[in-house]
This record gives structure tokens, C-alpha cells and sequence, in this order.
């Protein structure tokens, strides 16, 4: 038995709506797998679903996180001018950033060769909790172990959301937080620059 560590490169995004489903979009131009993007989303009965472009991809994710329905379908991310587009399969989410606020900037100042580094998202967890609720590093199935690195951060200010043709409604706190792995999400809808680390245990 040994282990593999892999690291994706790119965005994770984080919406509530007022029907009560929550959002995470993750957006990864660089990966093992190359360029690609998912969507997890919860609705508010708690069902868990995962959105992925291929079985590759959806197997992949699907045993790092806990879903109770994967869907594999194309997933096609736009983003320009500070607005999101996201087609998945039954979904369609747009949402708009705001200003890159104080914790934005303060992300920005550390260097990207460190920021990719295990040991700093070690390190950065504790104030992670204290001023996000969120935590950086942890586990969410045995023989796992992750690590979030993020490097900026902007607010989303306005999003609207439809799945199976059915409006979402407008953009609301991620309340109750989202159980697809130990980490979560802010309460606040965000859009985060990350770099995601996974470590398994492997054959």
C-alpha cells in the first residue's frame, strides 16, 4: 500500500440560494486529470449531488467527498468582467464578484511557490476557523487527507440559479453549512483562488 498526492490549481466558488440548495462550483484549469470543472450542490432536505464532466472525474471526486447522487454530464464554466457562467447538466448559475476585500488582499501577499505548500495550509488553519469557519486541512474518508491553499478572494454579490428548470432564487448565506467533506464553506458567498491538495492511500 502506498500513496498518491495530487494537486489542482484553479477556483472554488461558494453560493447559497433562497430555496435553501447550496452551491460549490470548482473550476480547475490545471490538474491531473487537465482542465475541468464540478458542482457539488446540497439541497435543503440535505440530498447531495455531484456534477462532473466525465467518470474520470466523477469517480475521482466521488471518493475524496460524500455524495448521495453523481451525475455525469458536460460542465462548462464562462467567466468575464467579473460575471460566471456555469452550465452542468440540469444547472445554470450565473453570479457576479465584487470588490477583493481586506482577507483578499492579505491572501495576495503570500507567495505563490509557499501558498501551494501543504505546510501552509497546515499552518493557516487555525486563523482560517477564527475568521471563516473553514478549515484548510483535514479528512474526509479514511486514507485521505487534504489541504486547501487560497491565494485571493473575492465576495459574490448577486447570483441567480436554476436546476431541472425550476428557479433557486436569489443569492442567500450558505446556511445550513454544506457535508460534502470536512472543509465546508464560508457562510458568506464567495469565490476563492485555491490550490487543492489530495493526498490517498493507493494500491
Amino acid at each position: 500500500m502506498g500513496s498518491e498526492r495530487l494537486a489542482f490549481d484553479g477556483w472554488i466558488a461558494a453560493v447559497g440560494t433562497e430555496s435553501g440548495t447550496r452551491l460549490v462550483v470548482g473550476h480547475w484549469p490545471r490538474s491531473p486529470f487537465g482542465p475541468f470543472s464540478d458542482v457539488m450542490l446540497e439541497r435543503a432536505d440535505g440530498w447531495r449531488s455531484l456534477l462532473a464532466p466525465t467518470a474520470r472525474t466523477a469517480e475521482y471526486v466521488a471518493a475524496v467527498y460524500h455524495f448521495d447522487e453523481v451525475r455525469t454530464s458536460p460542465v462548462r464554466v464562462h467567466a468575464r468582467d467579473g460575471v460566471w457562467h456555469v452550465a452542468a447538466g440540469p444547472l445554470d448559475l450565473c453570479f457576479r464578484v465584487g470588490r477583493r476585500g481586506a482577507l483578499g488582499w492579505a491572501l495576495r501577499t503570500v507567495p505563490r511557490p509557499l501558498a501551494r505548500r501543504p505546510l501552509w495550509a497546515a499552518m493557516a488553519d487555525a486563523p482560517a476557523r477564527l475568521m471563516t469557519g473553514v478549515r484548510t486541512r483535514g479528512s474526509s474518508r479514511p486514507g485521505c487527507r487534504q489541504w486547501y491553499a487560497a491565494g485571493d478572494l473575492w465576495p459574490i454579490i448577486t447570483a441567480r440559479a436554476s436546476f431541472d428548470g425550476a428557479d433557486l432564487g436569489p443569492l442567500a448565506p450558505l446556511v445550513p453549512p454544506v457535508r460534502f467533506g470536512f472543509g465546508s464553506a464560508p457562510a458568506s458567498p464567495a469565490l476563492v483562488r485555491v490550490v487543492s491538495t489530495v493526498e490517498r492511500a493507493v494500491p
